[in-house]
């Protein structure tokens, strides 16, 4: 996940506090040494993280925990709730009818974006239209057309023409019945005047709803000035933040620009076309803290996963943990869908910081051994794995091609799956906000679940 290294240190921190016999006035001022040593070394401003540290001190120090709360649990929120307070600065991007223009220097990663974002929004279910209008880069427009090949978007460009605003114009015209339109700009070395002209008159022209500021993360607390001065150009409206995926810097880009005017709307977190997400604060600092991000698990499945019974299974064992090696099948073949088993993990409670002990090749590779002996399984076996005992664990071996020894490892990963989705069952807040995440799914055959718990 983005920002691992500064995730795992402040992983250390909460553990510090879980372990220790009790809360005292010298914990706590450790605890605070501790947090600023973790932002210092992700680049955060040295005067922002004195200020968030301070913050935490105090509350920590005079702040009364919340009724029924212990002091473990009431300093661990305050930690939360600052860390939120500091990157936060706004919402996303609305899912409307909008036109968007994308702003940028040289390689920031802008046309990459825009065929990402393209993609994003396809996924919400909104028509999409890309403008290529970098009149200076002679592959932008291929490199344009190639992403929207790939994400099913139709690219609209002029060969040859050296008038961006005219290109915006008539691309317009050509998307009027779009309800996305993404423009690509030119860039420059420096944000120079000709740059700041050209962006001007594509803006006269098109009246973009949104005008967003790609950035690379790794100028670290630089990208705070660059966002200040693009926004003094050209009214930026928000910032997508690339390569965030293992950049020491990503933590000063995020706090330096959450102090300015604009507000970070996204994140790429890797090379793939899929690799952008939108971003909120408390998810964000909820998963560097490995309190996990279940509703953006379950957002990412009500889009990829197409099979309406198998996105029932998937909610209903989140939700509940009530579930059979059907619902396993199903959630086997969903994360081969959703992408990455490292990217899922840290949206469960309690992996963030295990990604890097497991060898997800091969965990990809187990799981295809898994489905195919469940292919080998009668229906009554896999509605009761309970009854499958040495007789029946030698048939499944042989029809499956494997040993019983896979079997036995299959049935040992299904209990403990069982067990982790029956402790989520017991959180009765989560499965309210499972609930809230899942209004696209039929939950006719889920409604007896909100008063289960």
């Amino acid at each position: 996940m983005a920002l691992e290294g500064l995730g795992k240190s402040l992983r250390n921190v909460l553990g510090r506090i879980g372990s220790a016999s009790s809360v005292d006035d010298e914990l706590i001022k450790d605890i605070c040494k501790d947090l600023q040593r973790a932002l210092l070394e992700a680049d955060v401003n040295v005067r922002l993280v004195l200020d968030v540290t301070n913050k935490v001190k105090d509350r920590a120090l005079n702040e009364p925990p919340a009724a029924g709360r212990g002091m473990k649990d009431h300093v661990t929120r305050i930690i939360y709730e600052e860390l939120v307070a500091l990157v936060n600065n706004g919402e996303g991007i609305a899912l409307k009818p909008q036109t968007i223009m994308m702003v940028g220097l040289y390689g920031q990663g802008k046309t990459t974006t825009t065929g990402k974002l393209a993609l994003y929004f396809s996924k919400k279910g909104l028509s999409v239209g890309l403008i290529g209008a970098d009149v200076y880069r002679p592959a932008a427009l291929d490199q344009l057309k190639q992403l929207g090949e790939k994400v099913g978007v139709e690219v609209y460009g002029e060969p040859g023409q050296t008038d961006a605003a005219k290109i915006v114009k008539d691309g317009l015209a050509h998307f009027k019945d779009k309800k996305i339109v993404i423009i690509d700009t030119s860039g420059r070395h420096a944000l120079e005047d000709d740059l700041i002209d050209e962006i001007k008159r594509i803006a006269e022209v098109a009246k973009p709803d949104e005008r967003l500021l790609v950035l690379d993360s790794q100028v670290g607390q630089q990208a705070g000035p660059q966002a200040e001065a693009f926004h003094k150009a050209v009214g930026v409206t928000g910032v997508i933040l690339t390569k965030m995926d293992g950049t020491a810097k990503g933590g000063g880009a995020i706090s330096a620009i959450s102090k300015t005017n604009a507000r970070i709307v996204f994140l790429g977190t890797g090379e793939h076309i899929r690799d952008l997400e939108a971003f909120d604060a408390k998810k964000f600092i909820s998963r560097l803290l490995g309190m996990g991000d279940l509703s953006s698990l379950v957002e990412i499945a009500s889009e990829e996963i197409d099979d309406q019974e198998a996105m029932e299974a998937v909610s209903r064992a989140i939700m509940t943990g009530k579930f059979n090696l059907n619902d396993m099948y199903y959630q086997m073949a969903a994360v081969g869908k959703m992408g990455t088993l490292q990217k899922l993990m840290g949206m469960l409670p309690g992996m963030s910081g295990m990604e890097d002990k497991i060898d997800y090749e091969a965990s990809q590779r187990k799981m295809q051994v898994f489905r195919t002996i469940m292919d080998s399984m009668t229906a009554q076996e896999k509605e009761d794995p309970s009854i499958i005992k040495a007789k029946r664990i030698e048939r499944i071996a042989a029809g499956a091609g494997v040993t019983p020894h896979d079997v036995r490892e299959l049935l040992k990963q299904y209990n403990t799956t069982k067990k982790t989705m029956t402790s989520f069952g017991k959180d009765r807040k989560m499965r309210k906000q499972m609930m809230k995440q899942m209004a696209g799914v039929d939950l006719d055959s889920l409604k007896d679940l909100q008063g289960s718990g």
